[in-house]
């Protein structure tokens, strides 16, 4: 898998038949444009956070599921998660959130 650094901080990883998003603390709208762009090449996209961040996932896959492309996509699976951080001894949680054009 080859990583692409966005421009707008989004990750990018391709795989063979869609692409895997990072989502970051960037204005929820931005990211939900740059996945537009992203899906638009893809059957489908894997929208991926951790902590924080995780919020502004399901904000980017509820506009484009609902707003963007309402009719056209769909969420296929969400993954929930958590792993511990060694450092601090506390949890971590992860979201993984698959959406597919239909």
């Amino acid at each position: 898998m080859e990583e692409i650094k966005e421009e707008s901080g989004q990750e990018q990883i391709e795989i063979s038949e869609g692409a895997v998003i990072t989502i970051h603390n960037d204005p929820v709208m931005q990211s939900a444009l740059d996945a537009i762009s992203i899906f638009g090449k893809h059957k489908e996209i894997t929208i991926k956070a951790k902590g924080n961040s995780i919020p502004n996932a399901v904000a980017v896959a509820n506009i484009i599921t609902e707003n963007i492309l309402k009719g056209n996509s769909k969420i296929q699976k969400i993954t929930v998660d958590s792993e511990p951080i060694q450092e601090l001894g506390q949890t971590q949680s992860n979201i993984e959130i698959i959406l597919k054009k239909i």
